[in-house]
């Protein structure tokens, strides 16, 4: 509660951004999200990875997120509303489709390992607990946003804003925290008590490629939750340099990790089917 009062600055003089946008930064974002997703896209329908199309979607978000931030840099100093929100909403809410994907990824590997007795809560609850949740987190994510930037003229309504996205971000990072912890205890248990099939199956490089994404989105939430506590005149948001560092920099290795040890080997384990192509030969690493 303290950190949405906190967020309630004074607003009377609402700018788009308190810097000119990084055309150079922008670009090269851009083409370097649009290279992964393309390959997610090829590896995703080539392996037929239903559950990834979250992730895909995701990276898609990424791309127009940065396009929006170059045409932002074209209209200098007299932005428009429209790329504005554009880049403002497609950035803020693509880690949550990346999390979505990411939960049901975990439901998978334990099926396919065979580990349901190894979780204290059901697997079924496992996936529809955290979806629900991210589903939960995307909506009041992109609901602040629509109104954080389109309703500029009014300071009440950008303040309940950013209050949404400030509390769609806490629950992120709840829903975050408990998922390690609950991937973590499996991961021990399954150790301690190895299956017929966990003996034949690279199970541990997923789950470490789980924790790798999962502790990349995780930090980039808890960026951005100070960020928005910090209200719109805050250090973060007026200092371009914090969103590369924090938030582009992370996702651009959250969809590097999950190019190279891909989901399909896991969803090939489980019903047969293809998988990306020279994957086994790199679960010598775990």
């Amino acid at each position: 509660m303290e950190l949405l009062i906190r967020a309630e600055t004074d607003l009377s003089n609402f700018q788009f951004f308190a810097y000119t946008p990084s055309i150079a930064a922008a670009i090269i974002f851009a083409v370097l999200f649009l290279l992964s997703t393309s390959l997610h896209g090829y590896q995703m329908f080539g392996t037929r990875t239903r559950f990834l199309i979250p992730f895909f979607i995701g990276g898609i978000f990424e791309c127009i997120g940065y396009i929006g931030r170059g045409i932002c840099w074209s209209e200098r100093p007299d932005y428009s509303t429209g790329p504005y929100v554009v880049q403002t909403i497609m950035l803020l809410v693509a880690p949550a489709l990346f999390a979505a994907s990411v939960y049901m990824q975990l439901a998978r590997i334990v099926l396919m390992v065979g580990g349901d007795k190894l979780l204290f809560i059901r697997r079924t609850w496992l996936t529809r607990l955290f979806v629900s949740g991210d589903i939960l987190s995307f909506l009041m994510q992109s609901s602040g946003g629509g109104l954080m930037s389109t309703g500029s003229s009014d300071p009440s309504t950008v303040s309940m804003g950013q209050n949404i996205i400030l509390a769609g971000l806490i629950l992120q990072v709840i829903y975050f925290a408990l998922f390690v912890i609950v991937g973590a205890i499996f991961h021990i248990k399954l150790r301690k008590q190895p299956t017929d099939k966990s003996n034949d199956l690279p199970w541990q490089r997923h789950m470490f490629s789980l924790y790798g994404v999962s502790l990349l989105i995780f930090i980039r939430c808890v960026i951005r939750v100070v960020e928005y506590a910090q209200g719109h005149d805050g250090y973060i948001i007026t200092h371009e340099l914090f969103l590369y560092i924090f938030d582009a920099v992370p996702m651009l290795l959250v969809m590097g990790i999950m190019n190279v040890v891909h989901p399909s080997q896991v969803s090939a384990a489980l019903k047969g089917g293809k998988q990306v192509r020279g994957i086994i030969r790199l679960q010598s690493i775990v």
